[in-house]
């Protein structure tokens, strides 16, 4: 009796034990936004990407240990590789369309070591045509200037029947448009330019879209195409100017900086509330970086002093806005820990 009791418990740990990695694996599989992914039918040449949303649902980090795939068709990068309670990121997966045809089906495996162990699988799916080839394989755009269109050209290339023909082109995004213009057509090929454009008027941020090039195929009438940027603002300030700890009364200067793609000018920079405790001098030039010296003259009374400055740019009607901070601890008289910051200025009086 003592050694079949010994067994059912032996055999009950093993079930709690398995019951537990199912439960870890499980887990893991619900940070993922999806459990597989088809490319569907694609282009020769045509970028193939793909970005896997990962949240982490839970109180504890977890940390990403190793992502791998199972085919050389397919590469797999995390954005990041700790992620903070409630915090996301993505795994940019993506195949290779060039060296690669037809059917092609791999898996993407993430490997979590932290909080637990657990590997999550990805299938992965494509169809890479041969009758069509893009190049390059989609609109990358890169850094774009905001209020300015932008336009890139992708010729596609059909091999086949002589009267092949591209119908539409669809966007879901009203800040990119695009259009086929017919170069070449013989009896087995025909030749089209694919001109796309973001418009100006694209909000600021990452732009990633896809287009759908829609032709008279009966079996495969559809080619994706990827459209990828950024929409950068034309002059940038950074963030904030932090002069660190102070004594009541110090006096401390750090430079600030704003730049812009082309050689600008500064009209005037303004505070919000705090007058008289700041300096800065304008500088009288255009130029596309501008370094100015913001000088403080720290209040007699303790306590954090914070402040907001308008930077308004000739010409230009979207100002731009930066903040400076410091804290004022009597007896105190200690190197500014901050850094410099970006915009320019004249002497403040709000």
């Amino acid at each position: 009796m003592k050694l079949k009791t010994v067994q059912m418990l032996l055999a009950g740990l093993m079930v709690a034990l398995w019951g537990a990695g199912a439960s870890a694996q499980e887990w893991a599989e619900k940070m993922f936004d999806k459990r597989e992914h088809d490319f569907g039918v694609v282009a020769r040449g045509a970028d193939a990407k793909y970005r896997l949303v990962i949240t982490n649902k839970y109180r504890d980090p977890v940390h990403i240990a190793n992502v791998t795939t199972s085919c050389g068709c397919t590469a797999a990068k995390p954005s990041k590789d700790t992620l903070a309670s409630l915090e996301t990121a993505y795994i940019e997966i993506v195949m290779d369309t060039r060296k690669f045809q037809h059917q092609k089906d791999s898996s993407v495996t993430v490997v979590i070591d932290q909080p637990q162990h657990a590997e999550v699988r990805i299938p992965i799916h494509a169809y890479i045509r041969t009758d069509v080839v893009l190049s390059p394989g989609g609109a990358e755009f890169g850094g774009l200037t905001k209020g300015e269109d932008a336009e890139r050209k992708i010729s596609v290339a059909y091999a086949g029947r002589g009267n092949w023909k591209i119908k539409d082109v669809i966007s879901k995004n009203p800040n990119i448009v695009a259009k086929a213009v017919e170069t070449h057509r013989d009896g087995a090929n025909v030749n089209y330019d694919l001109q796309v454009t973001i418009k100006g008027s694209a909000p600021l941020g990452e732009l990633r879209e896809q287009l759908t090039v829609v032709t008279d195929d009966a079996s495969n009438p559809y080619i994706p195409v990827l459209v990828d940027g950024r929409v950068e603002p034309e002059y940038v300030v950074s963030d904030r100017v932090d002069f660190g700890t102070m004594a009541p009364g110090e006096r401390k200067t750090l430079n600030f900086i704003v730049r812009g793609k082309n050689p600008f000018a500064i009209d005037k920079i303004e505070s919000e509330k705090t007058a008289g405790a700041f300096e800065v001098r304008m500088p009288k030039d255009s130029r596309k970086t501008h370094v100015v010296p913001l000088t403080v003259i720290a209040p007699t009374e303790p306590g954090s002093l914070t402040e907001e400055f308008t930077v308004t740019i000739a010409g230009s009607n979207a100002p731009i806005t930066f903040k400076a901070y410091g804290k004022i601890v009597p007896g105190s008289s200690t190197a500014a820990k901050g850094g410099s910051g970006s915009a320019t200025a004249q002497k403040n009086n709000p």
